[in-house]
């Protein structure tokens, strides 16, 4: 077998949950669709986020039945069937505790939220989104930290609702009534946006 060839194999070879169960903790991978991705560790302002997001959610669902996470935790999205996608969602929250064996998360989470970097946000805002929406989930964050938006996508019924919010609003999470998310405090230490830049008047004419 020639060296491309080989390559080619290896780049194709695809893994499922036993697979993945026998590698180390580190580096950490992602199984999409029997796929490994490498992951990269998150940015200082992807952990400021996320430890706000996860204070937020922890503080009103203490004593209640549904528990949220934070990644690092394993996601077995299709575990019924191939059982070749695992994925460790930024944060998660889970209603059902029969989906819980201690490790990780069998099936789809309630919600689920992603924190978008250069290096994950293709695959966050429409791999990762369909494979959710495929395995059931009910309602899917997505957060911009450059742009300071949330993009919130419902998904029950089988229809589809979606939702964009600022950095200066109130969110109701969906799948948890009374919840509220203040993402203003979400995006505190998140780069203000710069102003959109003026043209000098002598540069401004028709077309």
């Amino acid at each position: 077998m020639s060296i491309s060839a080989a390559k080619q194999s290896a780049q194709e070879k695809r893994y499922t949950y036993s697979d993945y169960a026998t590698w180390p903790d580190y580096p950490r991978y992602e199984l999409i669709e029997g796929e490994a991705i490498k992951m990269e560790a998150p940015s200082q302002i992807h952990q400021e986020i996320l430890v706000e997001l996860g204070r937020q959610f922890a503080n009103f669902l203490r004593k209640k039945r549904c528990k949220v996470f934070l990644a690092p935790f394993d996601v077995r999205l299709n575990y019924k069937t191939l059982d070749n996608t695992v994925v460790q969602p930024d944060l998660l929250v889970i209603c059902d505790m029969d989906k819980l064996n201690g490790k990780h998360c069998l099936g789809a989470p309630d919600m689920v939220a992603e924190i978008l970097s250069p290096s994950t946000a293709r695959k966050d805002q429409f791999i990762k989104f369909r494979l959710y929406k495929q395995a059931g989930v009910k309602e899917f964050w997505i957060i911009d930290p450059t742009r300071r938006v949330v993009t919130v996508h419902i998904m029950e019924n089988g229809t589809q609702t979606t939702e964009y919010h600022s950095d200066a609003e109130t969110i109701s999470v969906h799948v948890l009534p009374g919840c509220e998310i203040n993402l203003a405090d979400v995006f505190e230490e998140a780069p203000p946006l710069e102003p959109e830049k003026e043209f000098p008047p002598e540069l401004l004419h028709d077309v």
